[in-house]
């Protein structure tokens, strides 16, 4: 069972649109590198680095590294409160940019 403060850790990474953004991307297309999400959302390292470490400390996501590469995905192991709000964010059919990749077979650039 969740607690209280689990609860509002959650809610706290989803007070932000950008958050709610990454999180609609990455269930559309999968697993990926932080430097094809810092591409394709047109966000600058520092920033989207903070963002993803506010939705992974919430339970959101999932981080494997290969090398100095950060590939960041859903979590599987996410509980009720996040898949939840996966569902809600799947549902509102936000408008996402395209995926423009720059790594090619797991290499950054």
């Amino acid at each position: 069972m969740e607690n209280l403060d689990d609860f509002l850790k959650i809610t706290g990474a989803l007070n932000d649109e950008s958050r709610v953004k990454i999180l609609a991307f990455l269930q559309k297309y999968g697993t990926l590198c932080v430097c094809d999400l810092q591409n394709s959302l047109q966000m600058i390292q520092s920033r989207l680095s903070r963002h993803l470490k506010i939705l992974k400390d919430a339970g959101f996501l999932s981080v494997e590294r290969k090398g100095v590469w950060a590939y960041y995905g859903l979590n599987g192991k996410m509980n009720s409160h996040c898949k939840n709000a996966l569902k809600e964010i799947r549902d509102m059919e936000l408008s996402l940019p395209q995926l423009n990749r720059v790594s090619i077979e797991e290499k950054c650039f």
